[in-house]
């Protein structure tokens, strides 16, 4: 009998809403020993629609691979989709739904970052301030609640691109694909409790888990 399996090409086909998302899939997904999953092939497309696109449109454009990827990933944010009103989750259940009737059977996740994809950015402050070259004496999170852009009581920026712009400003650093790849190459995987996160490794770790992380 033959292996369903070997009739596909790759593993997974990523769809995205624009190139700083790219650079943070391709980074978590070469990080496969960390993530706990086996190595596995994919490639990445920038969708030009952007996030209202990647929403309305994500199953047609992926439609024609769903017999070459065994996987699909759809990711964009939540702000700027044109549907802000509606919960992300719900959002990301309705999309998967639509590329499910496309023929995906099982086999597409969709990831919305809520509101944004910064909010992954201010996971570790610490980090942060190292890869951006923060040199101030007060700490990137105490200079950021004096400009009240972050509250005290809050373990994020409400506005996380905002607050990552004014601070990439300071420092006079430009914001760029290669920061959220380097972000993303070095944060700590564990421990991570951002919906958008837990939705993404799950899919990674259901469809390409390893032998020793399912046992």
């Amino acid at each position: 009998m033959t292996d369903a399996t070997n009739l596909f090409h790759k593993d997974l086909v990523a769809l995205v809403a624009d190139k700083n998302m790219e650079a943070v899939v391709s980074s978590l997904l070469s990080r496969s020993p960390d993530l706990k999953i086996r190595h596995f092939s994919f490639d990445i497309f920038v969708y030009p629609r952007r996030d209202p696109g990647c929403l309305n449109e994500a199953h047609d454009f992926l439609h024609p691979f769903r017999s070459v990827y065994r996987f699909a990933l759809v990711m964009f944010d939540h702000e700027g989709c044109g549907r802000e009103s509606v919960p992300a989750e719900m959002l990301a259940d309705e999309v998967k739904l639509q590329l499910e009737r496309s023929n995906w059977d099982g086999r597409a996740e969709v990831v919305i970052l809520a509101p944004e994809l910064e909010v992954w950015a201010w996971g570790d402050p610490s980090l942060l301030q190292e890869v951006i070259g923060w040199s101030e004496p007060m700490s990137l999170r105490d200079w950021l609640v004096e400009r009240k852009l972050w509250l005290q009581d809050q373990s994020k920026p409400l506005r996380p691109k905002e607050a990552l712009e004014a601070a990439l400003r300071h420092v006079r650093k430009p914001r760029s694909s290669a920061l959220y790849g380097e972000l993303t190459r070095l944060v700590s995987l564990e421990g991570h409790t951002e919906p958008a996160f837990v939705r993404l490794t799950a899919a990674l770790r259901r469809w390409c888990g390893s032998p020793a992380a399912q046992a």
